[in-house]
């Protein structure tokens, strides 16, 4: 049995704006912009011309309300572009629907209210126009955790080509990936931006190294589970990205899906209890009937969660191309995946037959296409283009009531010789699902605080091996003074691999200028001032990297050598380094700092040179000492305050902050032995005397 043939409906659940009071990201909607009469075009842009014919409607929104698309064509398969609402007919479980609200959406690379060709000139431009029907919308989603990285780097190029050739300067364009908040995404016309991107698409499949304190956490759990975990991760970064795309407009969004599929579950030659162990396939077989029953459990329980992501999807109008980066191969295993000799030719079939099937789901139950099993991508990629530029648009009440079943669909067309292609159905909302949509909307967490709180799990592709930090604060000549701390992650966690001798940086300006190179001594020889922290001399102690750079982008890459030398890994991020010295009140980034014992505490408060820890993880029966510079105006000297606030933003305390004895103007200390095990922010707000605030926020999490 089949993925495929357990998803024989696809799900269409109810709703538009209304139905986002409820969903995340809500609060970044935009506004609604005003009717095309009342618009008034960008300054030293030709005005709009005319739409003509009346206005289209805008789509209401409410819970009994469902959205259909239709795409009509004719004789070599050309769209059909001069139907009406009295061309249409919708049944619901084969009873004829009142057809409500009707619109023809017709992208022709133009806009009503013009700007220049390429990118936006800001932010609110770009939220604007990504809620007007004539931008189309596509999100690239590059699911590293199941592609192999030779195959993520074949598919760059198609996908490069794609947007050079075919996508249209109007087209707004973002880039996702699984562990990206889906209030992180961002629009941009800015399509070299996004080639870059996918340029620096790496694939991780198979591949169980962590590269984020969260993966971290299970990376010593069987293949299995890690495997298991990878699904869940993507399918909820789908399920969030569609409600995101929900709350841009009502009529179409696209994602290019590019993956080899969800896993089912592994062969038995390549599970191991430990998934940071070796691969080392064993070539053992179990028995067929165990096997046969697990395959099927393990799709019964894919689809339970996927389809979550169809009703996503399906609710708010967006349509998902699944694009198998493999091409055509008749083998899921080679010699690559260290398979050879191992794998069994019927495992080797079964894998890759479900992981096929896992895609052609996944696009036919949220009204997309399946583009795989084809070494070119052409034709496929051109379907979504004209998908995307012609359709009609419907919506209309249902009777299903909150029953919570599927309910089919048919779109007819009065007009014979033309072939029609909508969405299959929706699941209507279930009595507890209703009344939660049409309950009192919580407030969404703050959006500091939400990117404060992702910071805890920011990937960070060095972290199997060491831990890292980047702070900032005020250098000489108007520059800025770049910290980069790293520490060893501590022996357990790199059991069985070489241990880190040093760090090296390389350090350049967006404009390719390099600005600092530079290496960390090893541990052994590193010097170390007397007294020390407890920590100081242990193999997790912090070493700490200092160099000055201009305000402005900041390219770093990190280097992590082994001790008998040698590259572990590598690490590159781009860096927004702030400007300091302006004027007006600002902040360097808050230093935290481990203390085990009062004379720890005593020790790191009178050290200038103390070195900042890079991790954020505490235990109750530590203390945090937290260390910052206030600068301001001459003359200005402003009060900065403190509280610890909730993962939710609610404040939990106030904390003192008294002057720094040494390295910096303010500090202050937490006891954490009365504070829950939880996650937490440090909440550092200072006033300056022209009424000129600012906050900064540091995360961490507190163990037992």
């Amino acid at each position: 049995m089949s993925l495929r043939r357990l998803s024989t409906h696809a799900w269409l659940l109810i709703g538009l704006l209304l139905l986002l009071a409820s969903a995340p990201g809500a609060a970044q909607q935009p506004p609604a912009p005003p009717p095309p009469s009342a618009q008034t075009p960008a300054p030293g842009s030709e005005p709009a011309a005319a739409a003509p014919g009346p206005v289209q409607p805008t789509f209401r929104g409410s819970i009994e309300l469902v959205r259909v698309d239709a795409f009509v064509t004719g004789k070599g398969g050309k769209p059909v572009t001069d139907l009406t609402i009295a061309d249409f007919e919708i049944l619901e479980d084969g009873k004829p629907q009142k057809i409500e609200q009707f619109k023809t959406i017709n992208v022709d690379g133009t806009l009503r209210f013009t700007l220049p060709a390429g990118q936006a000139r800001s932010l609110s431009d770009i939220e604007v126009q990504q809620a007007e029907d004539d931008s189309r919308l596509f999100v690239f989603f590059l699911d590293d955790y199941h592609t192999r990285d030779r195959n993520a780097i074949a598919v760059r190029e198609p996908l490069i080509k794609f947007i050079q050739s075919d996508i249209r300067p109007t087209d707004l364009l973002a880039v996702m990936y699984p562990l990206t908040p889906a209030n992180d995404l961002a629009f941009t016309r800015n399509h070299a931006a996004v080639i870059t991107a996918i340029q620096r698409f790496e694939g991780r499949k198979y591949d169980y190294r962590p590269r984020n304190t969260y993966e971290a956490n299970y990376m010593r759990e069987s293949t299995p589970v890690v495997e298991k975990i990878r699904n869940q991760v993507v399918q909820g970064a789908l399920e969030g990205l569609a409600i995101k795309l929900g709350g841009l407009r009502d009529s179409r969004k696209t994602v290019i899906f590019v993956s080899e599929g969800f896993t089912v579950v592994l062969p038995p030659e390549m599970r191991r209890g430990d998934a940071s162990a070796p691969q080392v396939v064993s070539g053992a077989r179990g028995d067929e009937r165990a096997e046969q029953g697990a395959e099927i459990q393990g799709q019964m329980d894919l689809e339970i969660r996927m389809r979550e992501v169809y009703r996503a999807a399906n609710r708010f109008n967006t349509a998902i191309y699944t694009l198998d980066p493999r091409g055509l191969t008749p083998f899921e295993f080679d010699i690559s995946d260290g398979s050879i000799g191992g794998v069994s030719q019927a495992s080797d079939r079964q894998m890759l037959r479900t992981t096929q099937d896992t895609l052609k789901s996944l696009a036919e139950e949220t009204d997309g296409r399946a583009i795989l099993n084809r070494n070119s991508l052409r034709e496929g990629m051109a379907q979504i283009l004209q998908d995307s530029s012609f359709y009609y648009l419907f919506g209309y009440t249902t009777s299903a009531g909150a029953d919570g079943k599927f309910h089919d669909i048919k779109v007819r067309v009065k007009r014979s010789g033309v072939n029609v292609r909508s969405r299959k159905g929706f699941w209507a909302l279930s009595e507890k699902e209703a009344t939660r949509m049409t309950a009192p909307r919580t407030p969404d967490l703050p959006r500091p605080v939400q990117q404060a709180l992702a910071s805890l799990a920011s990937p960070v592709q060095a972290a199997r091996y060491v831990r890292t930090w980047v702070g900032t604060e005020q250098g000489t000549g108007g520059k800025t003074r770049i910290n980069v701390v790293w520490e060893p992650l501590p022996a357990s966690a790199n059991a069985g691999r070489e241990p880190v001798g040093r760090v090296s940086v390389l350090a350049a300006t967006g404009a390719g200028d390099v600005v600092y190179r530079g290496r960390s001594p090893d541990p052994s020889t590193a010097p170390v001032s007397t007294p020390q922290p407890s920590n100081v001399g242990t193999a997790t102690a912090p070493q700490r990297i200092s160099f000055e750079a201009p305000p402005g982008k900041l390219d770093l890459r990190l280097t992590i050598e082994g001790a008998t030398g040698g590259t572990l890994d590598t690490d590159s991020r781009m860096l927004d380094v702030p400007d300091l010295t302006a004027a007006g009140v600002a902040l360097s980034t808050p230093r935290l700092f481990r203390a085990r014992s009062a004379r720890d505490i005593q020790i790191v408060t009178q050290d200038a040179a103390a070195v900042p820890v890079a991790g954020r993880e505490f235990s109750r029966s530590e203390r945090m000492l937290v260390r910052f510079d206030v600068y301001a105006a001459s003359g200005d000297k402003p009060v900065p305050t403190v509280r610890i606030l909730s993962r939710t933003g609610q404040k939990v305390m106030d904390v003192p902050v008294v002057a720094a004895t040494a390295g910096g103007t303010h500090q202050l200390e937490v006891g954490l032995n009365t504070m829950a095990p939880g996650e937490y922010l440090v909440e550092i707000a200072v006033k300056a005397a022209t009424g000129e605030a600012v906050t900064e926020l540091v995360a961490f999490r507190l163990g037992a």
